[in-house]
């Protein structure tokens, strides 16, 4: 464990000297106490600790700077820290916590499998390969639902791209002003088809396609991608910004066509 979470108070001080680093100089004790959940008396005993320990200092206005020795401190425990939470999370974490997974065969438990997604979903085998591993608790047929405990590496995803369609709303024509030889052409063949707005909807049903999602598009596209799955947006063009705007803040790559004839 790293020393700074065996002291209660230099836990507290750390925390308070982050809130002088994230606000200076125009922070006061009563707005840390007011986030730490202490009272202002405490975080008045502590200044008085960190500053005398070169920490932070006071400009005399009851405003207070963190010290290039303050920032050196905060520096090292908090790459304490993150060892710390890095040896939780694939020591500690992966030994205890179980995952669901689709038994790819029948297996026996505590098979040692290897997990891979398909389609968007967990999977698990003792014959396919993958670069992530782990063991199943207890027997099961394949195709059914199995827990995976000890899990080590990183499950693989497909690269992931979503291709956008831009419809009118419709003022514009809606979607009688859709080019539906290209919507036909971007629409073939994709197993995820998301509809941004009614006019999106229709366009797609016009060439006998169902949309898998309406309400709750964007953030379903998003966790689709999460899950290495692309996906087909069909969007009406006054909801393309926060369409655009919502994959570029995930880094998912998307590719963009006008449909409008």
């Amino acid at each position: 464990m790293t020393l700074l979470l065996q002291s209660k108070r230099d836990i507290t001080k750390f925390q308070i000297l982050v809130e002088i680093a994230a606000h200076q100089p125009n922070v006061r004790q009563s707005e840390i106490a007011h986030t730490l959940g202490i009272t202002p008396q405490a975080v008045s005993e502590y200044l008085k600790e960190l500053t005398n320990q070169g920490f932070a200092y006071s400009d005399g206005r009851v405003r207070y700077k963190v010290t290039a020795k303050g920032i050196e401190w905060i520096t090292e425990n908090t790459f304490s820290l993150r060892r710390y939470t890095r040896f939780i999370l694939e020591e500690v974490i992966s030994q205890v916590a179980v995952w669901t997974a689709i038994a790819d065969e029948s297996l026996q438990v505590d098979t040692p499998v290897y997990l891979y997604m398909r389609d968007g979903l967990l999977y698990a085998s003792s014959e396919h390969e993958a670069s992530a591993t782990g063991k199943i608790i207890s027997d099961v047929q394949k195709g059914k639902d199995v827990g995976v405990t000890d899990m080590k590496g990183i499950v693989d995803l497909p690269d992931v791209k979503i291709v956008i369609g831009k419809v009118p709303r419709i003022h514009r024509g809606g979607s009688t002003a859709v080019n539906y030889q290209m919507l036909k052409k971007l629409a073939k063949d994709r197993s995820f088809v998301a509809a941004i707005g009614v006019e999106s909807l229709i366009a797609l049903k016009n060439i006998g396609v169902d949309a898998d999602v309406l309400f709750g598009a964007k953030e379903a596209v998003v966790e689709a991608a999460w899950h290495g799955v692309s996906a087909f947006v069909v969007s009406v063009d006054d909801e393309l910004h926060s369409v655009l705007k919502r994959l570029e803040a995930e880094g998912i790559e998307y590719e963009l066509h006008d449909l409008k004839v």
